[in-house]
């Protein structure tokens, strides 16, 4: 689905993306970790067996639901492609992230990003997610999918697939 200069089409399909990740708010991993029926949904829908992280997993899961095209990855690093990137370190490159953009965290022990979920609403020192594979204290390998606040600052990378094309 391309919405490539059309506004009122791009904010539906943000919508819709949200009402999405919003309904999912509330999953939790069953029968141990990286497991239960909606975590191995979301996995499924990258071609990954029970078992594995699954942040990249939920996010590919909603968009593709939506109608958006994304890679087909549970790998998050394939989520910081350099033409879909709108926010990097504290630097907007091309518009403010919104509801529905993606952010990515990067680790530098793994020297790589490795945590990724929903913008859901951007501020001026936190932001509002939902993310997949995280818990209270904002780990990369939680047990469910959950509303958060997070400082700005712990953002690497915010990428636009839905208006960004």
């Amino acid at each position: 689905m391309s919405h490539r200069g059309n506004h009122k089409d791009e904010q539906y399909t943000r919508q819709c993306v949200k009402e999405l990740y919003d309904s999912q708010v509330g999953v939790r991993e069953t029968g141990g970790s990286n497991r239960g029926p909606h975590v191995e949904m979301y996995l499924e829908s990258v071609d990954l067996g029970p078992g594995y992280a699954w942040c990249a997993a939920f996010v590919s899961w909603v968009y593709q639901n939506t109608g958006i095209q994304t890679p087909l990855s549970g790998w998050v690093p394939s989520y910081a492609l350099e033409r879909k990137r709108i926010y990097q370190r504290g630097k907007f490159s091309k518009s403010k992230p919104q509801q529905g953009d993606v952010f990515l965290i990067w680790y530098h022990k793994l020297n790589r990003p490795a945590h990724i979920g929903f913008v859901d609403q951007w501020g001026d020192k936190w932001i509002v997610t939902v993310e997949g594979n995280t818990n209270d204290n904002g780990s990369r390998e939680g047990d469910g999918v959950y509303r958060k606040r997070r400082l700005k600052k712990q953002i690497w990378v915010v990428s636009d697939f839905i208006g960004n094309n």
